[in-house]
Order: structure tokens, then C-alpha cells, then sequence
């Protein structure tokens, strides 16, 4: 599966870049494949390991915050491996066709 999600404390403050960075960093140390970009950070596995990954992230922000904001949208595909890096290929694909 692939999971697109986003953590944002609230109640800590204007400056979230801090606790965001160590969501992300629960993130990078679980090994699973990952990017994030300005708004949302993706991650792909099977999905108890990604939904521990997100819930680890989670407890992260709520280490320093009294409340977390979590996003989350997923695409269950079982089978099939990859998928962040295949989906982003066959649409530049696509895109070199014109």
C-alpha cells in the first residue's frame, strides 16, 4: 500500500518545523520507502507496517504538542511493490509522449 499523509501539531506554537522534522524522522528510520515533499510525506509497505510508521509519527508530534492534526489517504493494491516510484514513471512517460 501507499500512504500519503500529513501530522501537524496544534497548540505548540506558529513554529511547527521542528515537530514535523521528527515525524519525518520516525519516518526515514523505518526504513520503508519514502518522500516528503511541502505538504505531505509518502510511504509505501505492507500495511501493518505502514500504519505503525504513521501511528510512531504521530506519537512523535504528540510528544511536544497537546494535539495532532493527522491526514491520511491510501491506495491498498495487494500484490504490488513499488508502486511510488512505477505511478511517477508512467506519468513522465505521458508526459515525454508530447
Amino acid at each position: 500500500m501507499i500512504v500519503a499523509f500529513s501530522v501537524t501539531p496544534l497548540g505548540a506554537g506558529v513554529d511547527v518545523g521542528p515537530a514535523v522534522a521528527e515525524a519525518v524522522r520516525v519516518v526515514r528510520a523505518s526504513g520503508l520507502p519514502n518522500r516528503t515533499d511541502a505538504m505531505f510525506t509518502t510511504l509505501e509497505g505492507e500495511w501493518d507496517e505502514v500504519m505503525r510508521v504513521v501511528k510512531d509519527a504521530t506519537d512523535a508530534i504528540l510528544a511536544v504538542a497537546p494535539r495532532c492534526s493527522l491526514v491520511l489517504k491510501a491506495d491498498i493494491r495487494p500484490g504490488v511493490t513499488d508502486a511510488m516510484t512505477a505511478k511517477v514513471e508512467s506519468v513522465e512517460r505521458y508526459l515525454a509522449e508530447n
